[in-house]
């Protein structure tokens, strides 16, 4: 065998070792020659999952679509730390609208998208679309089922941006702490109390709830029970203030964010100080209907984050979850010290902020 036969072969081997294959969260083979340089995120939101994995996510942003964006006081923070973030090009800011034609011509090397794309049916133009383009399509969930799908989909993004050890770094965290949990209520096993979850809570237009699945998962991992699940059939649905009285919870939930301030409602989240999440969630408390709630009455009421819905520092809220619904049992629990490891660990820019309360 000649010199170069040998070269060429060797070069072919390593050619070979060097692809990446992976299943992504929808069951679809993605092929790529190498990590992803140039991503397209569906849903701009993620780069904070991104950021999780990389020092610097934004250098490999080529695009995004911004109906489903970071909350404004992350966006700040990322902006101010990777300033480059201000020239990243949106590929569509409708409700799961993606402008094909934005990004094709951006010559991604891998779009990121949602498992809810893949099934919805106005998404199914834009695949095809991509597909024959050749560029690569990858599905994550970190919002219909998170705790079967928050790992996996880390997994897939770390494979498929050369981030394998860091995505492993942080599955041990989290399993970890979820361990802790349900390793503490397994071996007690405490009546679960019954929870309404109240999503984008406001005083007016009661009440958006939730049935199985993102929040449900997260109040049935901390010990409760969601009520939404014997009213709900899907992800989300509302209940009237007369039937959730009728159905007396034993723990009031509700989630909130900056974006709810304008309706008067809970305010929580990134970028929010303690003396504004607590006038906002007492303001609510006090609305006629809500007030007369027995589990108001008797203090177990709770705000959260609605940006925990997809994000896995939802690992935290769990914790904050457990503590709240069953305080003997969880005396020690620590979330803010894990919300603290997290944005060490996990995050390159500071999640200073308010993310849960609880009433007195």
């Amino acid at each position: 065998m000649s010199l170069l036969v040998a070269l060429v072969m060797s070069l072919g081997t390593v050619s070979a070792r060097a692809e990446i294959r992976v299943t992504d969260l929808a069951g679809r083979e993605v092929v790529l020659e190498q990590p992803a340089k140039r991503i397209v995120l569906g849903e701009g939101r993620h780069l904070a999952v991104l950021g999780m994995l990389q020092a610097d996510p934004v250098a490999l942003l080529a695009g995004w679509r911004q109906d489903k964006g970071l909350d404004p006081a992350t966006y700040d923070a990322y902006l101010a730390k990777f300033p480059a973030l201000a020239d990243v090009t949106p590929v569509g800011a409708g409700n799961r609208l993606l402008s094909v034609e934005s990004t094709i011509a951006l010559m991604p090397d891998l779009v990121l998208l949602s498992l809810m794309d893949a099934r919805d049916p106005q998404m199914e133009m834009p695949l095809r679309q991509l597909e024959a383009a050749g560029i690569p399509v990858a599905f994550v969930d970190f919002f219909t089922a998170p705790l079967e799908n928050t790992l996996p989909s880390l997994k897939l993004i770390g494979e498929l941006t050369g981030a394998e050890d860091k995505a492993g770094e942080f599955a041990e965290f989290y399993n970890d702490h979820l361990d802790a949990v349900r390793n503490s209520l397994k071996a007690a096993q405490p009546a679960p109390p019954r929870v309404f979850i109240h999503v984008h809570a406001a005083p007016t237009n009661c009440c958006a709830t939730v049935g199985p699945g993102v929040f449900d998962e997260f109040v049935e991992a901390a010990g409760g029970y969601n009520i939404g699940r014997d009213s709900v059939p899907g992800v989300m649905g509302n209940v009237g203030l007369e039937n959730l009285l009728a159905s007396d919870p034993d723990v009031y939930l509700a989630t909130g964010g900056a974006h709810m301030k304008a309706r008067g409602g809970l305010v929580l989240g990134a970028g929010i100080d303690t003396e504004t999440a607590e006038q906002s969630f007492a303001d609510l408390l006090e609305t006629p209907g809500f007030a007369d709630l027995r589990a108001v009455q008797e203090g177990r009421a709770i705000g959260i984050w609605h940006l925990f819905n997809d994000f896995p520092a939802h690992i935290a809220l769990i914790e904050a979850l457990a503590k709240r619904i069953h305080p003997d049992l969880f005396p020690d629990l620590d979330p803010m010290a894990t919300m603290a490891e997290f944005e060490e660990r996990f995050s390159p820019v500071e999640m200073t902020g308010s993310y849960w309360i609880s009433a007195e």
